[in-house]
């Protein structure tokens, strides 16, 4: 995942005190990973891998089988951690049976269309890959595996972050059936995915009815003592720990931290104006019950979705739009004295080199910049419009990726 360099570098610095082997395989995004990390993840035997982000290419492909080769290797006397951060289910990429690498690079670019959420996303790539939906740990048993996870997702379900490579499947071929209907992938429909595709999921929906899904893989048992299983998976940070962080880093500052939640999704534009309608709830200074005292600091965490239609040529992420969204809602509202910025932690926003956006009054102040403006949401084209006006957030590759943060100031 995007932050499975940094996560790979704590583990063996801690691991390298025991003087124990250490052997392994990091796969992350392009650019993510720094020269130090990847010099002393060399010298610890840990073999860097960089693949592309959010389409899969062959290097996905040749890095996760990589991976499965170290994993179906161990044996009783192995420890096998497993560092997992968002960004793995696309770079941690191996067709199952008789499909391609262009099969899910075309998938991977329709259920980004699509608009389904990274959760239902996830669904079906379990159905259509291997090392996903806790293969990663079936192929390393007899070998304990412990999951390290990095959460990205709203609501922290281990089984899909990243596809959930050390956690046993909780989904089936019917739910992927249903999500595909859901949102025009399947036959047919406006994001169709490719036939072979389609084809698996039917059969194995058709299939599925006649197996007895009760059996329990060996590495998801309760050993003897019953205490423990012999792969386990745990939660190591979250959005959660991000918007307290930014709420305590406000406050330091002299604002009054309202934290909003940390599970907002929904379309960014849409989101974007309630942001914004919050904000001039406080800006009112009549107002009755306010959710906090001015200046204050209206902090949400969670990953938003857009609906892209196809062979969309704009450029931009869910923040970009987000905040080009809330820079008009401002306009509309005539609000002042308040600015918004919405980030992905990975310190990547879609296919962009941008983390995410600012925006205040002055980001649409008129009506040739207002038109502009509407322009660039309408055809999914925040970058160049922000840019222009120097609203992009640029930090680079982070090391972590807990979803995005939003931030709204009030005087």
């Amino acid at each position: 995942g995007k932050a499975s360099t940094a996560m790979a570098r704590s583990v063996a610095e801690v691991l390298s005190l025991s003087n124990v082997n250490i052997d392994g395989v990091v796969i992350t995004k392009d650019g993510h990973a720094t020269d130090d990390e990847k010099n002393l993840l060399s010298g610890y035997n840990i073999r860097v891998r960089e693949a592309s982000h959010p389409i899969p290419c062959e290097r996905s492909v040749s890095s996760a089988e990589e991976i499965m080769e170290v994993a179906s290797s161990s044996d009783s006397r192995t420890l096998l951690i497993a560092c997992i951060s968002g960004g793995g289910s696309a770079l941690f990429c191996l067709p199952r049976g008789d499909l391609t690498l262009n099969d899910l690079m075309e998938t991977n670019a329709r259920l980004l269309e699509s608009g389904a959420p990274i959760q239902k996303m996830n669904v079906i790539r379990k159905r259509l890959e291997m090392g996903k939906g806790g293969l990663l740990a079936t192929a390393a048993y007899p070998a304990t595996t412990l999951g390290l996870v990095l959460s990205d997702i709203v609501g922290d379900p281990l089984d899909l972050i990243a596809s959930g490579p050390t956690v046993p499947d909780e989904s089936s071929f019917e739910e992927a059936w249903s999500i595909l209907r859901e949102y025009g992938m399947g036959p047919g429909g406006s994001h169709e995915l490719p036939p072979a595709v389609i084809d698996v999921i039917r059969e194995g929906n058709a299939a599925e009815k006649a197996l007895d899904n009760s059996v329990i893989h060996p590495a998801f048992k309760l050993v003897d003592d019953k205490a423990r299983r012999t792969s386990e998976t745990v939660l190591v940070g979250n959005n959660r720990a991000a918007v307290l962080a930014a709420a305590e880093e406000a406050e330091k500052l002299g604002y009054s931290p309202a934290i909003l939640g940390t599970r907002f999704d929904g379309e960014a534009s849409c989101v974007g104006g309630s942001l914004v309608a919050m904000a001039d709830h406080l800006c009112n200074k009549d107002t009755m019950y306010p959710i906090a005292a001015t200046p204050a600091a209206l902090i949400s965490g969670g990953e938003t979705i857009v609906n892209l239609p196809q062979n969309c040529k704009g450029r931009g992420g869910r923040n970009q739009e987000l905040a080009l969204a809330a820079a008009l809602k401002m306009n509309e509202m005539n609000l002042k004295g308040c600015c918004l910025a919405s980030i992905g932690t990975d310190g990547t926003d879609g296919p962009t080199d941008a983390a995410g956006a600012i925006v205040d009054s002055k980001t649409v102040d008129d009506d040739v910049s207002r038109s502009s403006a509407l322009k660039a949401l309408s055809d999914h084209d925040s970058y160049d419009f922000l840019n222009e006006r120097g609203c992009l957030v640029m930090t680079g590759p982070t090391g972590t990726n807990v979803a995005d943060v939003c931030i709204t100031l009030i005087r």
